[in-house]
């Protein structure tokens, strides 16, 4: 435990300007990130007599060893610095809100020349609009199966738009009129672009205009007495009518406003978020949090705003926020806001009215959500420590293995080989440490063999870790042995990190209490082989095999038979079916990307776009072998130097055996974009 007082700064060195400031530890890893308006008031706080601190801000200084701090013109630019940063560098000890789920967004890619309706999750991609976050997948495509009447929008994938574009035979949809068919010419690009547009405008709470449009119209057909058509209008506004019931109205004003509620105890909080547009409800998403840090209601406000609007742009940034309290900076909040936004956003709490019954009902929600994540974890915590104990007793170690890495080799019939590392930390999978190895040392299938090299390139890296850190006393070798990895020989050029010692979390810094190996006995032989040459002796290693579950330890010549019913028994397979997983996960997207290559790829100079113009100008690289350099010429954006090196390529590389359809026995015809 360190003291504040060998690294507190005189006061005459901390600028009393706005700024972000940094706490690191003994390793350089930044453990916590603040701002102030006042940096010397500020990080004064922090140095002052130890009895008087929170216990968590007691807990961080005492761990940290060093404080820096960056200096900004503006307390917006703070906020924004301070986002950044504890995005970049996940400090221990500041609150962070995780998703328990990863929840479903209905998401038009208005980014493509045919735009489609579709479930997205992840990530958040430029140029592709958003509605929700929805409580279930099965909720938006209720949504969209009703909408497809009036707005018959392309959903498909693009592997069924190119199929019927080719064919010039649209799906299913387009012969029941719930696809406008842009696949095969029933409507111009502009025309479906339209389409998608007023999907996107009705989705946003511009209901009514389109509603009023079909009754009139539906009333004109029956004037004219073309009932059919009368009657189809009128069942495409039920259709409509029933696709705004999935959300209710809760505001009178067709209000755009998200609703956020804070429910928290001295441990833990939770955060509920009810997104208002045009006045019903049109998603709701929840996080909790550890509370490492000693933050109030206001803070954890404040930190929700900087997680749920960080990466937003425009309209994904409401016209009104509001809030259970508000945040230390108001003003610099709702200016940040406001820029996120490209417009003036207003945050503040609600006092009466409907805004403020429905922020008591996002409150009960935030309470009921905290209170089953506490009865929950409190239910996990009890079987993950059994587990953990369980574990630690069958295999003789002297605590519970809190830290569990597990390593798995997969490959089919010997080619692309890899390897897996999950990692689980109190029991549970910690994803962001997981890891992926290529196979480099050898060719073919030998198991046992890649296990030793992945386990001796891991635990290298660990060694050069706690070398650059000073942890590791260097020795010199003895007489006659080749120097250890650690002391000063080169480490492999794959396995070198050339980043800087900035903070970040290093990926191979932390040892674990125990390694698991997907295998038998020659498995965890070879892992404990590799653990010995690089002198590591205070790391437990053991096997699971899969035919009868059985727990293999080195040197043992009978496996450890743990009871069917044991925790330890379902933790560790747990870990082995994860790492298992994983693996395979990566294999396949490696021979997939193998089995993807093409002649093409070999012409230099020759990249995706001009690729894809010429398979789409011939239709497969079988035509396009046929072709003569003057017709490849003929596509644009293709010379003639170009075109001479396509068939060259093409006409050196041999043609793949022919395809056989296994039912009938066909001879398949080559029509495929990717390969030869």
């Amino acid at each position: 435990m360190a003291d504040p007082s060998s690294y507190r700064p005189s006061p005459g060195q901390i600028p009393d300007s706005p700024g972000v400031y940094k706490f690191r530890d003994e390793h350089r890893r930044v453990i916590y990130v603040g701002k102030a308006k006042n940096l010397r008031q500020r990080v004064a706080n922090y140095f002052q007599d130890l009895a008087n601190l929170h216990p968590r801000t007691r807990s961080m200084v005492t761990t940290a060893a060093s404080v820096e701090w960056t200096v900004v013109s503006t307390e917006v630019e703070a906020l924004q610095l301070e986002y950044t940063w504890i995005k970049e560098f996940d400090p221990r000890f500041n609150v962070k809100y995780r998703d328990d789920k990863s929840y479903p967004y209905l998401a038009v890619t208005l980014n493509e020349e045919f735009p489609r309706v579709q479930v997205m999750r992840g990530a958040k991609k430029k140029g592709v609009r958003y509605f929700g976050p929805y409580g279930h997948a099965w909720a938006i495509r209720e949504t969209v199966d009703l909408m497809l009447r009036v707005f018959p929008v392309r959903t498909c994938s693009a592997g069924v738009f190119k199929n019927a574009t080719r064919t010039g035979r649209p799906c299913l949809l387009g012969y029941i009129d719930k696809c406008s068919a842009p696949c095969v010419g029933r409507v111009t690009p502009e025309e479906h672009r339209e389409l998608a547009e007023d999907f996107c405008d009705f989705m946003a709470g511009r209901t009514g205009t389109y509603i009023r449009r079909l009754e009139k119209d539906m009333t004109q057909a029956a004037e004219e007495m073309e009932y059919e058509r009368a009657a189809r209008l009128r069942d495409d506004a039920g259709a409509l009518r029933r696709a705004m019931e999935k959300s209710a109205v809760v505001l009178a004003d067709a209000t755009d406003a998200d609703l956020i509620a804070v429910a928290e105890d001295e441990l833990e909080a939770a955060l509920q978020i009810f997104h208002v547009r045009g006045g019903r409800v049109r998603g709701q998403r929840g996080w909790v949090t550890d509370k490492v840090e000693a933050v109030d209601t206001a803070g954890l406000v404040e930190h929700a705003l900087q997680q749920l609007y960080g990466e937003e742009r425009g309209d994904a940034v409401p016209k009104e926020v509001l809030v259970p309290a508000l945040p230390e900076d108001t003003e610099a909040v709702s200016q940040w806001l406001a820029e996120r936004r490209g417009s003036q956003v207003s945050l503040r709490i609600p006092q009466r009215g409907d805004k403020k019954d429905l922020m008591a009902t996002v409150q009960r929600n935030a309470q009921q959500a905290l209170g089953l994540h506490k009865t929950k974890r409190a239910s996990d915590l009890t079987t993950r420590s059994r587990a953990l104990e369980e574990i630690a007793e069958a295999l003789g170690l002297d605590a519970a293995p809190l830290r569990i890495e597990c390593y798995d080799i997969s490959h089919l019939q010997g080619d692309d080989v890899v390897a897996s590392m999950v990692v689980f930390e109190d029991g549970l999978a910690r994803k962001s440490e997981y890891r992926r190895f290529q196979i480099k040392g050898f060719e073919g299938q030998d198991d046992v063999r890649s296990m030793h090299e992945v386990i001796g390139r891991r635990f290298k890296r660990y060694l050069q870790e706690k070398e650059r850190t000073g942890e590791w006393e260097q020795t010199p070798p003895v007489s006659g042995e080749a120097p250890h990895p650690a002391q000063g020989s080169p480490a492999p050029a794959d396995e070198t990190d050339p980043r800087e010692d900035d903070g970040r979390p290093k990926r191979f810094a932390y040892p674990p209490q125990l390694v698991v190996v997907d295998g038998g006995q020659p498995q965890v032989a070879a892992a404990k082989r590799a653990l010995d040459e690089l002198g590591i002796d205070d790391i437990a290693v053991c096997g699971l095999a899969k035919r009868l579950e059985e727990v293999w330890l080195p040197d043992d010549d009978d496996p450890v038979v743990l009871p069917r019913s044991s925790e330890g028994l379902y933790l560790l397979q747990r870990v082995r079916d994860e790492a298992h997983r994983f693996a395979i996960t990566y294999q396949r997207a490696k021979r997939a990307k193998r089995i993807r290559t093409s002649p093409l790829d070999d012409v230099a100079g020759l990249g995706e776009t001009r690729k894809q113009a010429l398979i789409k100008h011939f239709g497969s690289v079988k035509k396009l072998r046929q072709a003569t350099i003057e017709e490849i010429c003929e596509v644009p954006g293709i010379g003639r130097r170009t075109a001479e090196s396509v068939a060259v390529a093409l006409a050196s590389a041999a043609p793949a055996a022919p395809a056989v359809n296994t039912a009938t026995g066909e001879i398949m015809e080559e029509d495929d974009g990717g390969t030869p």
